[in-house]
């Protein structure tokens, strides 16, 4: 009962962070919500940002309105670099950024309600990870990266021109990893959503398995699921 008792604490914790919540307040917080990514090992490239009710590149129609990365060469660009870092934010201090995933780390994607769930039993499985919401939507859980494994067979990536960026065409979990990126709090959408940490990028990387296993059967609990259990990209 104590145990259940400061696990449920925890999580309204979590679930209620406070002054990190959302956009912060100055581009000082900011700057330091984006370097504790850094010092985590995310590789960060600039994305587009809300310009009104719009997207800042100005595409008709931009399928992914503040959610893509500004270049086509955002793989390349995508670093840890602080000082480069800071000339992205002084030249736009709107900007949203971008992780690229599968190098060090990977990023499962479900809806927020199984995420709500699944982060309940990752806690009394006493499993850490960092994870981030998209308002109230979308949960992301940050976690180690399958990397390139030895045998290609086991490997997949994530292919982002064959696949919608929209998660509202698959209800269920898609796995971030190579060829993929995620938003990276703090972020802002058009429509007054924030991306913000629900637990911040200082916790360790779990194993994605790990994570896959109880996320599958929150998503199936909550009826989040596509023809596929989970997408890849």
């Amino acid at each position: 009962m104590v145990a259940s008792s400061r696990w449920t604490a925890w999580l309204r914790r979590d679930r209620n962070p406070g002054p990190t919540a959302g956009r912060p307040a100055t581009p000082q917080a900011r700057l330091e919500e984006l370097l504790s990514s850094v010092r985590a090992g995310f590789p960060l490239a600039p994305a587009a940002h809300p310009a009104g009710h719009r997207c800042s590149c100005d595409r008709v129609g931009c399928p992914a309105p503040a959610r893509h990365p500004v270049s086509f060469a955002w793989q390349s660009q995508a670093t840890t670099d602080t000082e480069q870092l800071n000339r992205w934010l002084s030249r736009d201090p709107q900007a949203n950024f971008i992780s690229a995933t599968g190098r060090a780390h990977d990023v499962l994607d479900v809806p927020a309600e199984a995420g709500r769930l699944a982060l309940e039993r990752l806690a009394e499985l006493g499993v850490e990870v960092p994870v981030a919401a998209v308002g109230e939507d979308r949960y992301l859980f940050f976690t180690a990266t399958r990397g390139t494994p030895e045998d290609e067979d086991e490997f997949w990536s994530s292919e982002l021109d064959s696949h919608p960026d929209s998660p509202t065409e698959h209800p269920g979990l898609r796995w971030h990893c190579r060829g993929s990126y995620t938003l990276l709090p703090p972020a802002a959408l058009p429509d007054g959503t924030e991306v913000r940490w629900v637990r911040g990028p200082e916790h360790p990387l779990p194993d994605p398995l790990r994570v896959l296993d109880v996320l599958t059967d929150a998503c199936t609990e909550v009826g989040a699921v596509a023809e596929e259990q989970w997408l890849i990209g």
